[in-house]
């Protein structure tokens, strides 16, 4: 009986399969063109230092400072269209363009895009060109903060905006310039700053030829300008659109304000060169005190710190009145440098530039539970029981 059901099984399967194995086979489906994968810390780096290939850089990221050799031109990658190039996010990463250009990418939301509160972007000697046309941005600060010294966007065509600050992001711009560019879209304008806690802070800014836009800033955050500012543009005005506005500027900034020229060498004997020493980065080591310390460039920027005791301190008031803490702050600290202090309590500063040095009260905040306080000039920030 079971032989019979297992010949009849066999049978039914031969019947079926046969027909089926004369049809015609079914063509595959014509495969989809991928695009190249977002990394999430690529290696790959082009000549120019930069990344060779459109690119993610995350908290997890070990590549955080580019130091770029020549000029980067990146309009011939095949990105995927309406998405950033260079992405930052969640932590702190540093391009020194050492006086060389960023070129494109265009037809991207942004050249480069700053994304998540607690991300810094430091941007040095750099100049950014021929990007975010199509309509889109050239740099975007979603979230965090850009640091942008001596740079210049310069012939970027058909973009909405030149640089975008929206809620919750922050941009200094130190020794800046826009030259040439040409606006696109409805509503367009150089710099935009959004409603939110955005900020854009321009100290020695220069605004000329920049054509089809509609306004230099729009800003519904704060924006604050200081030092030379000039306004080279039929534009004129900037458009305040429920925005603060703190206008400490000076003038018209001299002609240029182009990096710094290389001085030619005199023609001299050779001679033994020595060694160059490193730059000590000792800001760091205050961690282990319980004392973190911020610059606006980097702690590798050159700015130095050292914990003082009671004789470093030298003013016998501030020794009796029995100070908590106190740090020594030299070397690049006009770039502002914050420091924070893990108990809470009044902060003063000592003036470097004055002998003796000249006491006052620092205006502080409590940051994460810690007493922070923000200086631009050499000095010492001492730490004091509250009153």
């Amino acid at each position: 009986m079971i032989k019979n059901a297992l010949l009849c099984c066999l049978f039914l399967i031969i019947f079926v399969a046969v027909p089926a194995a004369s049809q015609a086979p079914t063509p595959a489906p014509t495969p989809v063109p991928t695009l190249p994968p977002r990394l999430t810390n690529p290696t790959v780096m082009a000549p120019c230092g930069l990344p060779a290939s459109y690119a993610e850089f995350t908290s997890a990221a070990t590549v955080t400072e580019f130091n770029m050799t020549a000029d980067c031109v990146f309009n011939s990658w095949a990105v995927q269209l309406g998405s950033p190039f260079l992405y930052f996010s969640s932590s702190v990463f540093t391009i020194n363009g050492n006086g060389h250009s960023i070129i494109g990418p265009a037809g991207q939301v942004a050249a480069i895009y700053i994304d998540e509160a607690g991300t810094v972007l430091n941007l040095n000697d750099v100049t950014i060109r021929q990007a975010g046309a199509g309509a889109f941005t050239v740099i975007d600060v979603d979230a965090g903060r850009l640091n942008a010294r001596n740079v210049i966007f310069r012939d970027n065509n058909r973009s909405t905006k030149i640089l975008s600050v929206k809620a919750g992001g922050q941009a200094y711009l130190q020794n800046v310039q826009f030259l040439n560019n040409r606006g696109r879209g409805f509503g367009p304008e150089v710099i935009s700053v959004g409603p939110g806690g955005a900020l854009l802070s321009i100290t020695n800014g220069i605004f000329q030829g920049n054509t089809d836009f509609d306004y230099l800033i729009d800003f519904y955050g704060a924006v604050q300008l200081q030092g030379c500012i000039t306004r080279a543009d039929g534009l004129g005005n900037y458009q305040r659109s429920g925005g603060v506005l703190t206008d400490s500027s000076t003038g018209e900034c001299p002609p240029g304000l182009r990096f710094p020229k290389k001085k030619k060498k005199e023609a001299k004997l050779p001679t033994a060169t020595p060694t160059p020493r490193p730059l000590a980065v000792t800001c760091p080591a205050l961690s282990q005190f319980g004392i973190a310390v911020h610059a606006t460039y980097g702690l590798a920027s050159g700015v130095q710190c050292q914990r003082l005791d009671g004789g470093g301190i030298g003013i016998q008031s501030i020794v009796e009145a029995g100070f908590i803490d106190a740090v020594d702050i030299w070397g690049y600290v006009e770039q502002g440098v914050e420091v924070c202090f893990s108990q809470l309590g009044r902060l003063l500063f000592l003036d470097a530039r004055t002998m003796p040095r000249a006491i006052a009260p620092l205006e502080s905040t409590v940051v994460n539970g810690m007493a922070c306080a923000s200086i631009a000039s050499p000095g010492s920030i001492v730490l004091m029981p509250s009153q």
